[in-house]
């Protein structure tokens, strides 16, 4: 093996640690491991950096049994269940952990039986504390009394030993003077029961001053824990009491700002003075919670659901969340319609729960695909049976299904906060494909989606097909709550016979009105596996780099294929917050099907193992982490429902108002929706066939215009080399609701709304729609 020297394990007080080679498999057969034994358990970690947060396995040495192959080897058990098959790199290094271990073996197995018998010299029952310091200081109490047991244990043991010995020497030496030896030798015999004589005074007071110790310790053991008992206790009281403070406080808070709003409104003229002290206040409240996340040890207040997201934001450093209207994402069933005068309250309409269950309809489906391999997905006439009743404008819109996490950026102090909050946006949009393996509709040219969740929700989305080949989609939302997202997709896809391909082409944009905040990122890869033998599933691969122009901030997103040989957990994401300098502020980690976690980075270094290509990985000390984003669980009987979430089953329900070209309206996927995929599957063709003729007659007409264009230009003009006229476009089509221009971010050519919908809405005229249906 071409490894570095292995350095010789070092112990640390009771903790013997150091690098051991362990078996894995027959594909990567021993493997470097950092090995730390520590109170009578062996644990070990892939590098140094892994003990603060990831352990691999842990082995209590108690009932183990160490058994010795040959010169480097030997193998650890705990009776079948655990078995660690190890190899040092020397015998002399083999030795040491043998040593090591087996003293640490016997000790466990003492203290093990210690507590079977008494069980309650030095251990602790006491109830649950908080978590956080207060769980930390309660393990550093238990080693440091189950250290002080094994030390007054070892006293009592060299108490034995010493009076066992002392007794024998004391016989043999009497043994010696009785055989009345004479001359040199009777004088040596003398002085050595002389020294020994003074050795035994010496050795019982010893015995007797370590026998009053013993004592002592013993009878002062329980005083020291009805102290201890009683420190814990008043703590956990001056916690509860903080947290009844901590809820009067914030009850005064929303009272006190009730006030303002109440007498802002009732006098325009002296709004400003109280919105100045009221700015004041909240920032008097920054700088305390600034200062509390700068300190590594700090205390966890426990917290009611109401009141949770203000007391765990001044320890993690989430400070933006202290705001009281964040209930505001969770809204009652009645909301205040924004378009009368009078506020009067309005019942919010109830969406359906459910929609038809799927059918099962058998499908030959090598009879299809054998002609698709190597084709654009787009360009394949594909029957309805591998599609899910809705377009891609509406799973685009999809995407809005944790919007609060952008509400509760919009809220945010610091850039860096907000960047943990559209981060974990920006994962969540692939939460929901998971067991989405049915392939959403393409939308007809000039086709729209709208979305309208302001009463509830506060936004308003609209999505419209921009173009067909390629296909692009444009989209926009726009919400109350202080943030705008765009984005134009272009969905390029490969079938490759295993598995299909899905590469999304374009940018995201979250703009946020409360510091001009602008974001950008792209999306990962999407690839459905098993298309042709096997159940299908889907996996996200790639990187994202979600990138806050404003301010230079970024975060780099790792999304890790799934792969047979990893140890790591399947769909795990990971990203580092950054600041413009390059220095990390936030780690993110967690899975982009499940949940997402954010820490917060108090220092960072290089360290641990190498990687793969000899760089040295960055080793972030954080604090505890906490959840910032949570999958929602799945409906009743989604299984039956193509997998549907809860926003998703109202995407395709029907509603009065909307434009003709809305994807709501289109007849094959409604006939789907209600299992009639036959009769789905005619219309799918006609509406095709119906947008090929358009787009002809669209063409003939670009063609009609460049043949009078040319008749117009002089007649030594040469259309041949003229680039204009080469470049004029075959299809002259132009977005009703979105115009095309220059991104002044990024460069890239996309459409951006232009308004006008939501007032054609209210309106009610829709005379400028195209009919497409």
């Amino acid at each position: 093996m071409s490894e570095p020297k292995t350095p010789t394990p070092t112990p640390a007080g009771d903790t013997y640690k150091g690098w051991v080679f362990k078996w894995t498999n027959y594909i990567k057969g021993y493997q470097r491991r950092w090995f730390v034994l520590s109170n009578g358990l062996l644990s070990y970690y892939r590098t140094q950096a892994e003990m603060g947060h990831t352990c691999r396995g842990t082995i209590n040495l108690a009932t183990a049994t160490i058994t010795v192959d040959d010169a480097c080897n030997f193998v650890i058990s705990n009776g079948g269940a655990q078995t660690y098959h190890l190899k040092a790199s020397c015998e002399v290094e083999r030795q040491r952990w043998i040593t090591a271990l087996e003293l640490a073996k016997a000790k466990a197995a003492h203290m093990q039986a210690e507590s079977d018998d008494s069980g309650d010299d030095f251990s602790l029952s006491s109830p649950p504390v908080a978590p956080g310091q207060g769980g930390s200081h309660n393990s550093e109490v238990q080693s440091a009394l189950r250290t002080l047991g094994s030390k007054v244990e070892d006293l009592s043991t060299c108490n034995d030993l010493i009076s066992k010995h002392g007794s024998a020497l004391q016989r043999s030496l009497s043994e010696l003077d009785s055989l009345r030896l004479t001359g040199e030798a009777g004088d040596k015999i003398r002085q050595v029961t002389e020294r020994a004589t003074l050795f035994r005074i010496t050795s019982n007071a010893m015995i007797n001053a370590c026998r009053d110790f013993l004592t002592l310790a013993q009878a002062h053991s329980k005083r020291w824990q009805k102290a201890l008992q009683a420190e814990r206790d008043q703590r956990v009281r001056l916690e509860e009491t903080l947290e009844q403070l901590a809820k009067q406080h914030n009850h005064l808070e929303r009272a006190f700002r009730g006030a303002a709003q109440a007498n802002a409104s009732a006098d325009n003229k002296s709004a400003a003075g109280p919105g100045k002290g009221e700015a004041s206040d909240e920032d008097d409240e920054n700088e305390f919670f600034d200062a509390m996340e700068e300190a590594p040890e700090f205390i966890t207040v426990p917290a009611d659901p109401q009141f949770h997201k203000r007391s765990s934001s001044n320890v993690s450093g989430f400070n933006s969340e202290i705001c009281p209207d964040d209930q505001s994402l969770n809204e009652e069933p009645l909301a205040m319609n924004q378009e009368s005068p009078s506020q009067e309250l309005v019942p919010l309409k109830k969406r359906r729960a459910r929609i038809p269950d799927k059918p099962n309809y058998s499908l030959n489906l090598w009879s299809i695909m054998k002609n698709c391999i190597g084709k654009e997905l787009s360009k394949i006439p594909m029957p309805v049976n591998f599609n899910e009743p809705i377009s891609m404008l509406q799973r685009l819109s999809e995407d809005l299904e944790y919007h609060e996490l952008l509400d509760k950026a919009a809220k945010c102090h610091s850039s860096l906060e907000q960047m943990c909050y559209v981060a974990a946006f920006s994962v969540s949009s692939y939460s929901t494909t998971v067991h989405r393996t049915g392939k959403p509709f393409n939308p007809l040219l000039g086709e729209t989606y709208e979305l309208d969740r302001r009463r509830e929700s506060g936004y308003r989305s609209l999505c419209e097909q921009v173009s067909h080949h390629p296909p692009a989609a444009a989209h926009h939302v726009i919400s109350d709550r202080g943030w705008t997202l765009r984005q134009e997709i272009t969905v390029a896809s490969k079938f490759r016979g295993k598995y299909l391909s899905i590469m999304p082409l374009g940018t995201i944009h979250a703009i946020f009105e409360k510091g001009n905040n602008h974001y950008t990122w792209k999306k990962v890869t999407t690839t459905v596996h098993n298309i042709i033998v096997g159940k299908l599933w889907i996996d996200q691969s790639g990187e994202i780099d979600v990138v806050n122009h404003t301010t230079g901030d970024r975060c780099h997103l790792k999304f890790a294929p799934y792969s047979y040989f990893s140890r790591d957990v399947a769909r795990k994401v990971t990203g580092v917050v950054m600041d413009k300098d390059g220095k990390a502020h936030y780690v993110l980690s967690g899975t982009w099907d499940e949940k997402m976690e954010f820490s917060r980075v108090m220092q960072s270094s290089r360290g641990g193992e190498n990687g793969t290509e000899g760089k040295q990985k960055t080793v972030y000390q954080t604090l505890k982490a906490r959840e910032v984003w949570r999958r929602n669980p799945l409906p009743d009987g989604a299984e039956t429902m193509y997998y549907f979430t809860s926003l998703a089953l109202t995407l395709n329900e029907p509603e009065e108002g909307v434009a003709p070209t809305d994807s709501r309206r289109r007849p094959d996927q409604r006939l789907m929706e209600d299992g009639r995929w036959e009769e789905a599957n005619a219309e799918k063709q006609r509406l095709e066939e119906k947008q090929r003729i358009a787009r002809r007659e669209r063409e003939r007409e670009a063609a009609s215009q460049r043949t009078s264009s040319q008749s117009e230009e002089a007649v030594d003009e040469d259309p041949l080399t003229d680039p204009s006229l080469k470049s004029a476009p075959h299809d002259s089509y132009q977005a009703l609701w979105f115009d095309r221009c220059e991104d002044p971010i990024t460069g890239e050519q996309i459409h951006i709304y232009k308004g006008g919908y939501w007032e054609t809405k209210d309106r009610g005229s829709w005379e400028g729609c195209p009919d497409i249906f």
